[in-house]
């Protein structure tokens, strides 16, 4: 099992609009995470003093080929749906590496 944390911003006029969407995932791109061999998957927000929002999202990778089941999560139809509606209201980090929509974080400290 492989821990991910990642991180991407979110425009102040969008953040109520995610929250309503995430609070109603559609049941077809919850059964792609899963058939993704994702699990154990959180997303928290948190307001900054500057006013910027940020998302943190946290999963456990159970498979065998990260890259080959992110691809087929890309390739699901109801996931590309719901990701046009998601990502108007993220904004991206402009440091995030070459290709990535959500930046991934180094895992500094874990505790069992």
């Amino acid at each position: 099992m492989q821990r991910y944390g990642m991180v991407i911003g979110v425009r102040p006029e969008k953040v109520e609009e995610y929250k309503k969407l995430h609070a109603a995932v559609w049941p077809g791109v919850l059964k792609m995470i899963r058939e993704c061999n994702i699990r154990n998957y959180s997303i928290y927000l948190r307001h900054f003093p500057n006013g910027e929002y940020y998302l943190f999202s946290y999963f456990e990778y159970t498979g065998n080929d990260f890259a080959a089941d992110m691809a087929k999560m890309a390739a699901d139809p109801e996931t590309q749906r719901w990701w046009s509606v998601c990502m108007p209201c993220q904004d991206p980090l402009s440091n995030r590496a070459e290709g990535e929509w959500w930046a991934k974080m180094e895992e500094v400290f874990h505790m069992d």
